[in-house]
């Protein structure tokens, strides 16, 4: 049975809950540059403190979901992978699940998907920061890999690779229904580069 998280940890967890709810709603009523953090922490009935106990400014709130899968990154290791091969094409496969399962994590909403990849589009500020928390994926990934047994080269060029499979996915169609099979034909794509076409 699990065990049920001390009462200040589930008091802590529904403020920053809050935050990140009214945050959005905020943002899909005003868009991201009319709404500031007393905006929000008045929304969330949190003090602006509470609001920075949990984020370091209002950008991080729009990229909560993708924080929580950087933290989850930490904790997830390579399925099986051929311990005699060590090349480019491996890493870059032994990649494919994982970057699947992070895809198919951040839209099982497809609503909020969808809603976030609008604002981050609409805002130069938050076009910067993604492609920032991208870059910090694509180093986890990267990281694994070295734990994995590739030199660290092959390991930043893989990571790339994975995060440029995504991105094309992202661009491909914007449809959140969409992103694991366009991520997957993009890897697919990926992999066949160099390949013998007979």
């Amino acid at each position: 049975m699990p065990q049920t998280p001390p009462l200040i940890e589930r008091k802590q967890r529904a403020a920053r809950d809050r935050i990140v709810r009214a945050a959005g709603e905020l943002f899909a009523e005003r868009g991201f540059a009319d709404v500031s953090v007393s905006d929000i922490a008045e929304r969330a009935e949190v003090g602006r403190t509470t609001f920075f106990r949990h984020f370091g400014d209002k950008q991080e709130v729009v990229f909560a979901r993708e924080q929580s899968l950087l933290e989850a990154l930490t904790a997830e290791h390579l399925g099986e992978v051929d311990p005699g091969d060590r090349s480019a094409r491996s890493a870059v496969a032994a990649l494919q699940p994982l970057v699947l399962r992070l895809c198919a994590h951040v839209t099982e909403d497809p609503e909020d998907f969808a809603r976030h990849e609008r604002l981050v589009a609409a805002s130069t500020e938050l076009r910067g920061r993604s492609a920032a928390k991208a870059q910090l994926v694509a180093e986890r990934l990267s990281a694994l890999l070295v734990d994995g047994g590739w030199d660290e080269p092959t390991a930043r060029f893989a990571g790339q690779i994975a995060l440029a499979c995504s991105a094309t996915a992202r661009a491909s169609s914007g449809r959140p229904e969409r992103l694991v099979d366009d991520t997957r034909a993009a890897f697919e794509r990926a992999l066949t580069l160099g390949a013998d076409p007979t």
